[in-house]
């Protein structure tokens, strides 16, 4: 890995205007550029939007989604690349066939060098899961894709580690949602519509349990545990009728915050990434250390995973609709 430059980005989407949400992409990109970034990584789903896709019916949801090869959004965000001199990391619908995927994509002026479809995928009973890690090599860097949920299964961070990513982009949507955890739950829509002549109660909203207290459960062991550095990006504002906090950041291999989204609205941040904190980290000692004879329980397969890689609740809801 050498020495790189790295935007994370934070936006409020709006459902379905895909020339808008390309346009926020466009202005954050540009001022990143402007701060030496040489990749700006931004959210899942952000040129679509996100939650709102679980409304739409088969149809609304095929007719949203774009082939790669002939994606006008994919076509934009290269002409965006080309202009700024910049990698583009970003989430859109896939269509191939008749399969939907939640997929995302780093785009060049040459146009997609890697694309990665959600592992997990929940959103839509209709959107198909991916079946594949992803690694890639670019700007003398390695790196590895993995979208919201995927990042909650510690093997799936583990695994494309040891497939030798160095930086995982870990988009999401996330939080401010409903959970039995404690202190958990949703932000009323007034408080983020009343941020800027009260942003207290919003900074709280998003700072506590329901949003980054949350995040820092369990997202900084990610990286420490892997020794990877780990670029989360998430909206901010209004999507699909829910609240999310933002709080786009980058950590380093030890689990550390070394840039982080603090507005409350559209923000980007640029950090350096230094290789010499990989060869350091206790994570990639961690990795080295492993006894793979022992876990043979690991790997045996889940009564509670439908056909298609759901776990069981959402397969019977597949059937449920299906009948």
């Amino acid at each position: 890995m050498k020495t790189i430059r790295i935007g994370a980005a934070q936006f409020e989407t709006r459902d379905a205007d895909k020339l808008y949400n390309l346009g926020r992409i466009e202005s954050l990109a540009t001022e990143a550029a402007g701060k030496g970034a040489e990749l700006v990584s931004f959210h899942e789903c952000c040129i679509p939007g996100y939650t709102f896709l679980e409304t739409l019916t088969w149809e609304q949801l095929f007719d949203l989604a774009e082939p790669l090869d002939t994606s006008p959004s994919i076509k934009q965000l290269t002409a965006i690349s080309g202009d700024l001199g910049v990698t583009l990391a970003a989430g859109l619908l896939e269509r191939e066939d008749q399969q939907v995927y939640n997929t995302y994509v780093v785009v060049t002026s040459e146009g997609v060098i890697a694309s990665h479809r959600k592992i997990h995928a929940f959103i839509h009973d209709d959107v198909t899961c991916g079946s594949r890690y992803t690694v890639f090599d670019h700007k003398d860097c390695t790196w590895g894709v993995l979208i919201c949920y995927d990042n909650n299964l510690v093997e799936n961070v583990r695994l494309t580690a040891m497939m030798g990513a160095e930086i995982i982009l870990m988009p999401h949507v996330t939080g401010c949602l409903p959970s039995p955890m404690p202190g958990r739950g949703i932000v009323a829509p007034e408080i983020w519509n009343n941020r800027e002549t009260d942003p207290v109660p919003c900074r709280q909203e998003f700072d506590g349990p329901k949003g980054r207290g949350w995040i820092m459960r369990w997202l900084p062991a990610r990286a420490y545990d892997n020794g990877i550095y780990a670029v989360y990006t998430n909206p901010i504002g209004n999507d699909g009728g829910t609240i999310k906090p933002g709080g786009s950041m980058v950590l380093d291999p030890y689990g550390e915050i070394i840039a982080e989204c603090r507005a409350l609205g559209d923000e980007v941040i640029v950090t350096t990434l230094d290789p010499g904190k990989l060869t350091r980290a206790t994570g990639q000692a961690y990795i080295r250390a492993r006894r793979p004879e022992l876990y043979g329980k690991m790997v045996e397969s889940n009564p509670s995973i439908g056909p298609d890689g759901r776990p069981e609740i959402w397969w019977k809801r597949i059937r449920e609709h299906a009948d």
